[in-house]
C-alpha cells in the first residue's frame, strides 16, 4: 500500500506563488507517474498536471504556462509550482502516484487565493 502525504497549500494572494510537495512511502515499487488533480467547492474533481517517469508532462489548458509538474523518483517525492495563481485556483489539490499496482491518492492539501 503506498500513502502519500501533500504540503505547502495556504492561503495567498492572487498573483503569488506556493509550491506543493507530495511525498509518497509505503510499497511505492515502480513509478509510472505522479499526478495533481484538484477539486473546488461544488464541482468535480479535475486534472491539473501529470507526469511519467520519463519526464513527460500533462497540464489543464486553465494552467499551462502558469504551473509546473515535477518529481524526485530518487526521492518518492513530486512538486507542483503554481505561479500567477488566480482566484479560481482555490481548491484542494490532490497527489496521485501510479504504480503497475494501480493509483494511489493523497488526503489532499487546501489552496486559497484571495482576490
Amino acid at each position: 500500500q503506498v500513502q502519500l502525504v501533500e504540503s505547502g497549500g495556504g492561503l495567498v494572494q492572487g498573483g503569488g506563488s506556493l509550491r506543493l510537495s507530495c511525498a509518497a512511502s509505503g510499497s511505492i515499487y515502480s513509478i509510472i507517474a505522479w499526478g495533481w488533480y484538484r477539486q473546488a467547492p461544488g464541482k468535480q474533481r479535475e486534472l491539473v498536471a501529470t507526469i511519467t517517469s520519463g519526464g513527460s508532462t500533462n497540464y489543464a489548458d486553465s494552467v499551462k504556462g502558469r504551473f509546473t509538474i515535477s518529481g524526485d523518483n530518487a526521492k518518492n517525492t513530486a512538486y507542483l509550482q503554481m505561479n500567477s495563481l488566480k482566484p479560481e485556483d482555490t481548491a484542494v489539490y490532490y497527489c496521485t502516484l501510479s504504480n503497475w499496482r494501480g493509483t494511489s491518492w493523497g488526503q489532499g492539501t487546501q489552496v486559497t487565493v484571495s482576490s
